[in-house]
């Protein structure tokens, strides 16, 4: 019997990026660019989430390399960091958690591939709300 299917949430925080992107491609006049996203997230990332919540791989399978993420890395309750994903897909990286006791993968946030990092700190704040 397969297992059942985890529940995907979005947090404040991946959404407030969302509207980053949705503003920067509007601004670059390329809004195709962010509907073409969402469809991406919707008909793709979530589902495959939903099915395989550890698909992604571990965060810190690449540590970060600036002393500002190791230091804001720091910043996260015990055991937390280990619990942190990314998903690759386009020039999008989507940082998330699984929480197993809850059947449930948090969506934490979404930045392209060259940006230096993801706020920790706040982030981990809003994924339990």
């Amino acid at each position: 019997m397969a297992d059942p299917a985890y529940r995907v949430e979005l947090t404040a925080s991946f959404l407030e990026r969302l509207e980053s992107i949705e503003t920067f491609l509007r601004e670059a006049d390329a809004p195709l660019a962010y509907d073409a996203l969402l469809t991406m997230l919707r008909d793709t990332v979530i589902p495959n989430l939903r099915r395989f919540p550890r698909m992604g791989r571990r965060y810190l399978d690449q540590p970060p390399q600036s002393a500002e993420a190791i230091a804001l890395l720091g910043q996260l309750p015990a055991g937390a960091v280990d619990g942190l994903r990314v998903l690759g897909s386009g020039d999008d990286l989507i940082l998330y958690t699984e929480d197993a006791s809850r059947a449930t993968v948090y969506l934490l946030s979404i930045r392209h591939h060259r940006q230096l990092s993801f706020d920790f700190a706040r982030l981990w704040s809003r994924a339990g709300e």
